[in-house]
C-alpha cells in the first residue's frame, strides 16, 4: 500500500486566504483537484493535514462528492515537517511500503506524474523519489518507511529537505514532462497565472476530444 499525505495546514500569509478553498475552475479547488489527481493515478488512501481554518476546508470538501480521511495539525504553525508527521502517524501502519506527500500549493500536477513516481519507487524500491525537470524537484514526493524514524526524529526547524537530500540516490529522481509538478502557488499573482494555465489546459483537452 501507497497511501498520500496532502498538506494544507498552513496560513497561506503571502495569498491572504487559505489557498485549499481556492478555485480553480468551476469544479475544482485546490484541494479537490489535488485529491482528484492522486485518486485518478490509483491512490486509494488520501489523508488530508489541515490546521488553519481547519473545519472549514473539511466542511467545503464535503461537498465535493470525493473521498479523503483528514486530521488536524494543532501545531502547524511550527512548520511544515509538523504537519507531515501528522499525516504520517494516521498513514503508518503494517502493509504501508511508503508514503506519497503533496502539497495542496502544488495542484496542477499530473495524474501521469503521480503515476510515474509509483511506478519509479516499485521498480527501484529506494528510499526516496522525486519529478525531476530541467535540474528542478517537484511534487508529489514519494518516501519508503525506511525513512519514516528519521523523518520523527528530524529538527523541527530543518524540516525534512535534510533527510530527504541524504536518502536520495542516482534512481530518486524521475523526468516529468508536466510543468504542474513545479508550480508552486504562493501569491495572488501566482494564482492568476495558475487558473489562465489551467484554463487553457482545459481548452486543449476540449479540442483533443472533439470531433472535427
Amino acid at each position: 500500500m501507497i497511501p498520500a499525505i496532502v498538506l494544507a495546514a498552513g496560513k497561506s500569509t503571502r495569498m491572504g486566504r487559505p489557498k485549499a478553498l481556492l478555485r480553480l475552475d468551476g469544479s475544482d479547488t485546490f484541494l479537490t483537484r489535488v485529491v482528484r489527481t492522486l485518486r485518478e493515478a490509483g491512490v486509494d488512501d488520501v489523508v488530508v493535514v489541515v490546521g488553519h481554518e481547519g473545519q472549514g476546508i473539511v466542511d467545503h470538501f464535503a461537498s465535493s462528492g470525493l473521498t479523503a480521511r483528514f486530521v488536524e495539525n494543532p501545531a502547524y504553525e511550527r512548520g511544515q515537517l509538523t504537519s507531515l508527521l501528522a499525516g504520517l502517524n494516521v498513514v503508518d501502519r503494517p502493509g504501508v511500503l511508503a508514503t506519497l506527500v503533496a502539497l495542496v500549493d502544488v495542484p496542477l500536477v499530473s495524474p501521469a506524474t503521480v503515476r510515474a513516481v509509483i511506478d519509479r519507487y516499485r521498480a527501484t524500491r529506494v528510499a526516496v523519489v522525486r519529478p525531476t525537470r530541467a535540474g528542478r524537484h517537484g511534487h508529489p514526493l514519494l518516501i519508503d518507511r525506511s525513512v519514516f524514524e528519521s523523518l520523527r526524529c528530524a529538527d523541527p526547524t530543518s524540516g525534512a529537505k535534510p533527510i530527504v537530500r541524504a536518502h536520495a540516490s542516482p534512481l530518486s529522481d524521475v523526468e516529468v514532462d508536466d510543468e504542474g509538478a513545479f508550480t508552486d502557488i504562493d501569491t495572488p499573482s501566482d494564482y492568476e497565472q495558475a487558473v489562465r494555465t489551467n484554463d487553457a489546459s482545459a481548452a486543449g483537452r476540449r479540442r483533443e476530444i472533439e470531433p472535427s
